[in-house]
């Protein structure tokens, strides 16, 4: 199924869906399985996604298995999945994103997992520019890729288009026996901002366009009967290489002491034009419904 027609069909669904009244999900016994699986940390007793005139509400699972983090020359091998979950809706105002082909897609906000699992990452080593790694965690760095606040501009059905899927901030939190607890690249207040696509970027220079991959998706009607559609993308490569990387913060026992260090080794800021993020090997699952009972029956039925 192409991604024009998914968009389409979610459209024909959110058109004749009748706004219903909600109910607070019970705990569910067991995880969701068949397109749900994963998503049992959706959060869907959360306010934001309870409000009844929400048009459409969901929940993302995705799991990116590969692909790399660049750093003007430095680059790091992502090693080990990256786990983004979270709900979505879509509200009353029925924003959407239009493509050049006249084809519409929802614009969806995006409400955090419970317990911060929205991002689950494991730290990476990286190499320190010009030191021989001999110690792990001495003469090297171990990054751990964080939230740095909340997913904006879902656009699932962006999907070949060249233009971004969601806009994802995070933060580097850098660990070195020397660099203290509180080492970032990046902050809250001043993230790194991947914006990937699986179409093609419009970076700065000296960085060249570069395309990604829609992968394969599918489309599953709920097999217990309910509203709910399980939206499957398998094997995606998203590329982003527009984006600037800001200076370290924190970093050194003495918290601040090692920035200036870190930021000659890394070469930071970073502008735009000279970093890159890939994520290679993307599993998404998208479950998504008009009324938050239905989606919160249909999960719940698929665990039995």
């Amino acid at each position: 199924m192409t991604a024009s027609r998914l968009r389409s069909l979610l459209a024909t669904v959110a058109a004749a869906a009748t706004i219903l009244a909600v109910t607070a999900n019970p705990a569910h016994a067991a995880a969701p399985g068949g397109a749900y699986a994963g998503m049992q940390n959706c959060p869907l007793s959360a306010p934001a996604m309870t409000d009844p005139t929400h048009l459409q509400v969901g929940c993302v699972y995705s799991v990116t298995h590969g692909g790399s983090v660049t750093i003007g020359s430095n680059v790091v091998p992502l090693t080990s999945p990256i786990t983004l979950q979270f709900g979505v809706y879509w509200p009353a105002s029925a924003p959407v994103r239009e493509f050049p082909d006249g084809t519409v897609a929802n614009v969806y906000s995006t409400v955090p997992a419970a317990g911060g699992k929205t991002l689950v990452a494991r730290p990476l080593q990286v190499s320190i520019p010009g030191i021989a790694n001999i110690i792990p965690g001495v003469t090297s760095v171990f990054a751990k890729v964080e939230l740095a606040g909340e997913i904006t501009d879902f656009v699932p059905l962006a999907t070949g288009e060249n233009t971004p899927v969601f806009v994802l901030p995070v933060k580097l939190h850098l660990y070195n026996a020397l660099f203290g607890a509180r080492c970032y690249i990046g902050s809250d207040s001043n993230p790194i901002r991947f914006s990937p696509t699986t179409g093609t970027t419009s970076p700065p220079a000296p960085n060249r366009p570069v395309t990604g991959d829609a992968g394969t998706i599918t489309i599953e009607p709920d097999p217990n009967g309910f509203q709910t559609l399980g939206v499957g993308f398998r094997g995606a490569r998203l590329v982003d290489n527009a984006y600037a990387v800001p200076r370290a913060n924190g970093c050194g026992l003495l918290p601040g002491s090692l920035d200036a260090l870190i930021n000659l080794a890394f070469g930071l800021p970073s502008a735009g034009g000279r970093n890159a993020v890939e994520f290679s090997g993307n599993d998404t699952g998208f479950a998504v419904s008009p009324s938050l009972d239905d989606l919160d029956r249909a999960l719940a039925a698929s665990a039995r």
